[in-house]
């Protein structure tokens, strides 16, 4: 139980290691939630830093994801621990100790854990949210229906408990840190990729 439990907690605070806030501080000195709109992951820090800044973020919180659950693997056998793992992750990425507990949505974080976990199901999921996103320029409406389709297709392919378990509780958190998304989409003043403020 105590391996777990030390598992759990390290991903937590691996997850709270914001790169999109420490990036932005290293390349600008600028506190990227007082920028662009606010939220500490990659889409923000494309919009207000460029690509290559973006790229990175995007990259590494996926790493995040990705080495949650591998660290839940090496330190138990429980079939849970890894999933919990990934779930502290994105906890601490959303929520993280380090930078006030004010952090990013954890859809990169979410990726990098839900493909190491269920990597044919995320795959899936991955083609509807990028055909979307490349249809209607709108990251965080894939961003919604990749977390949305995620438990479906674990659903269809590998519908173990902790799993679908693990994965229904992501949508439910995409969902919360979306809400206001969701308000401007459904207004149609949500921003789009690449698209100037103002616009």
């Amino acid at each position: 139980m105590l391996p777990d439990i030390i598992a759990v907690v390290v991903c937590y605070l691996l997850g709270s290691l914001s790169f999109s806030i420490l990036i932005a501080k290293w390349v600008k000195g600028i506190d990227i939630r007082q920028h662009g709109s606010g939220n500490a992951g990659a889409t923000n820090t494309l919009r207000v830093l460029g690509k290559g800044p973006g790229i990175l973020v995007f990259l590494l919180d996926i790493a995040k994801g990705v080495a949650a659950v591998f660290i839940g693997r090496l330190l138990s056998d429980d079939s849970w621990v890894p999933v919990l793992c990934g779930l502290a992750a994105i906890i601490g990425h959303n929520w993280p100790v380090w930078f006030r507990f004010k952090g990013g949505k954890g859809i990169a974080t979410t990726v990098g854990a839900i493909a190491t976990l269920a990597f044919v199901p995320a795959l899936c999921a991955g083609v509807v949210a990028i055909a979307v996103i490349a249809a209607t320029r709108y990251v965080s409406l894939g961003s919604l229906l990749f977390a949305i389709f995620t438990p479906l297709f674990i659903l269809f392919f590998d519908a173990t408990a902790p799993l679908l378990s693990g994965a229904i509780v992501l949508a439910i958190f995409a969902i919360v840190r979306h809400r206001t998304n969701i308000v401007k989409l459904l207004q149609g003043t949500e921003r789009k990729l690449g698209e100037r403020k103002g616009a």
